[in-house]
This record gives C-alpha cells, sequence and structure tokens, in this order.
C-alpha cells in the first residue's frame, strides 16, 4: 500500500465574515474568512470547507491536523503524488501573497 501523502497548510480562520473568501496572509498563516459564528466547530468545517473548494479537493479530502479550538490552525489536503503536494504549495504561496478580493 502506498504511503498518503498530505500538503500541509498553515491557516487563521477569521468566522463571521460577510462571505467566505480564502486568501491573503496573517503571518506565515493563509486567511481563511468563513460567515459560520466560532461555535460546536462551525467555524472550523466551513473553514475546511472553504479550503477544499479553494484548492479544488473534495471536502473529505480536507481534515484538520491541529487548533481544533484555536484562529490558528493547520489542515492537510491530501494528494495523489508528488506533484499534486507541489501543486498545493505553489497555489498557497500565490494565496499568500494576493490580497483577498483581488
Amino acid at each position: 500500500m502506498a504511503e498518503e501523502l498530505w500538503a500541509r497548510i498553515p491557516i487563521r480562520v477569521k468566522p463571521g465574515a460577510s462571505r467566505a473568501r480564502v486568501g491573503g496572509a496573517h503571518g506565515d498563516r493563509l486567511v481563511v474568512a468563513v460567515s459560520a459564528r466560532a461555535v460546536d466547530g462551525k467555524a472550523t468545517e466551513a473553514a475546511l470547507a472553504a479550503v477544499a473548494d479553494a484548492f479544488g479537493a473534495r471536502r473529505r479530502h480536507v481534515r484538520l491536523a491541529s487548533g481544533a479550538t484555536s484562529r490558528d490552525k493547520v489542515v492537510e489536503i491530501a494528494c495523489v503524488d508528488e506533484a499534486r503536494r507541489q501543486e498545493v504549495a505553489r497555489e498557497l504561496t500565490e494565496r499568500l501573497t494576493t490580497a483577498p478580493g483581488a
């Protein structure tokens, strides 16, 4: 059985936004704004869905690695191969340097 490959993405969740968006930086973390409030894990679930959508992944291929109760989290995206993992890394770099809405 092949080893699973995961791309790790440090994120900063901003709950209560007017709309969901992924982009911009908070230090070295990708900003993920979600409309859900930080109650009962709703903002975390919304953030995972937003990351999946932004990186072209299915929600079931995105998991929370750390930060369940924090705004600072690490999420992981399942990758079929090393090329996909590198593609996610390039996309992350691009999103960190692009202002939201640009």
